[in-house]
């Protein structure tokens, strides 16, 4: 599409219904703020400007908002009278003369460019305004479109709505596209006769068609246009989301043996032939290769998955975990930036943190990186084909070569070169006899604290 088109974004709520201490349009979706979500469908259906109208928490919109590819300029609406005044906070942009002007919202995040397209090809087709609407079951509460021969004559409000009309199920979304060279025309000509004295943007239908233009209304699914008002609100809209990724995904070839206890994120990425256990938390930042398999009640979170790898159940991947292929990282453990390398093994109850562990290695279970003294961080490097035995605490930095073996229960401090056997554990004694003594003791030390004595 070769026409020139401005979005024109309403986020200067109060969002009093969230009850929160942050801006509504902030609230995560999918790990991702919901007014992000907005810009990158506007963005995919080749919009390129952005007039972000902004309130409470301008600059941490405006920051969440802009995304690569969309110019955002914010603009600042200090009283809210109405949608139609809103959109007017924008009026220095729109006067620039884009051929389209569409105005979105920052709270219905589910939307996605196949409306918004929708919407600016109707004005390409010469309609002057064109609004997006949804078919729902339930429409009460909802505007409905009035449609004769095609095209849409006007938006009646539920309360102004006749029997007939109220049967309507086709209904306003709000979201909308202008004929740029009339927009400001139109917008100015709302009034605000009515009982809240607002300027609503829905009065443009009927402007645009007094004027001899004209008006339609294009579908978008009912889903897609769920806007967020509380808490409960913001759950469907996450559930509603999660759902659909989750469905892009399989589609894609990815296998979820029960995808609803799966959760997300909005960059989360998985290849083809993946399998996924019940009750896998994605944060964001990872991807998953093909063939990998994610075990269930594990959570990953900043980490790189290779091809071939395992994970869990039960593990925690951190921030900078980075799996080679075929290597597995298994049940109870936990790993921190690390480079865990192709084909070792990090079988159970071990965290290993700020390292790099080279191929073929493998780890025992309750090994530990000692990674930090409480100030700074130092790292671990284990070479390729060595083994370190269960209950092993590596105190970094250290350095452990190719083949090495670590005896079971040490404390290594020190480096150990290529294919040496290091112990670091306090040679086992036997005093017979003495636990005897020691118990009698503790029995009289106890008696004594009972009788006062």
């Amino acid at each position: 599409m070769n026409r020139t088109c401005l979005a024109v974004v309403l986020a200067a709520g109060d969002s009093t219904r969230m009850k929160s201490s942050m801006s509504k349009v902030l609230h995560p979706v999918g790990g991702r703020p919901m007014i992000a979500h907005v810009m990158a469908s506007i963005a995919a259906s080749g919009v390129s400007d952005v007039a972000l109208v902004l309130g409470r928490d301008a600059d941490k919109v405006e920051k969440a908002a802009s995304i690569e590819g969309l110019a955002v300029a914010g603009v600042l609406q200090t009283e809210r009278l109405g949608t139609g005044h809103a959109v007017l906070m924008a009026k220095e942009a729109i006067a620039r003369g884009y051929d389209e002007i569409l105005v979105a919202y920052g709270d219905v995040p589910l939307i996605t460019a196949a409306p918004l397209k929708a919407a600016r090809e109707a004005l390409a087709g010469g309609a002057d305004v064109a609004v997006i609407g949804f078919h729902t079951a339930n429409p009460t509460g909802y505007g409905r479109l009035l449609v004769e021969n095609g095209e849409l004559v006007a938006i009646r409000e539920e309360k102004d709505a006749t029997e007939a009309e109220r049967a309507v199920t086709w209904c306003n979304s709000g979201l909308m596209a202008i004929d740029g060279k009339k927009a400001l025309d139109l917008l100015s000509r709302i009034g605000n006769q009515n009982a809240k004295g607002e300027y609503y943007l829905t009065d443009l239908v009927e402007i645009a068609r007094s004027l001899g233009g004209k008006a339609v209304a294009v579908d978008a699914p009912e889903s897609e246009l769920t806007g967020c008002n509380n808490r409960a609100e913001l759950a469907v809209i996450e559930r509603l989301w999660q759902e659909r990724r989750r469905h892009e995904l399989m589609v894609s070839g990815v296998t979820m043996i029960a995808p609803e206890t799966v959760f997300l994120s909005h960059d989360t990425v998985i290849g083809q032939d993946a399998l996924i256990e019940p009750n896998v938390v994605f944060g964001p930042g990872v991807t998953v290769e093909g063939g990998a398999i994610i075990h269930a009640f594990s959570h990953l979170e900043g980490a790189h998955v290779a091809a071939g790898a395992t994970v869990g159940p039960f593990a925690r991947l951190r921030p900078g975990a980075n799996l080679a292929q075929g290597s597995k990282v298994g049940n109870f453990c936990e790993v921190k930036k690390a480079e865990i390398g192709r084909g070792a093994k990090v079988n159970h109850l071990t965290y290993i943190g700020d390292a790099v562990v080279g191929a073929e290695t493998n780890i025992g279970a309750g090994t530990i990186t000692c990674n930090y003294d409480g100030v700074n961080k130092f790292e671990t490097h284990i070479g390729a084909g060595a083994f370190i035995g269960s209950n092993s605490s590596l105190v970094a930095p250290v350095k452990i070569g190719d083949g090495a073996l670590i005896a079971s229960g040490s404390v290594i401090t020190e480096d150990v070169p290529a294919d040496a056997l290091a112990f670091g554990r306090a040679r086992q004694e036997m005093k017979p006899g003495r636990a005897a003594v020691i118990r009698e003791r503790n029995l009289a030390i106890k008696a004594a604290k009972k009788s006062g004595k």
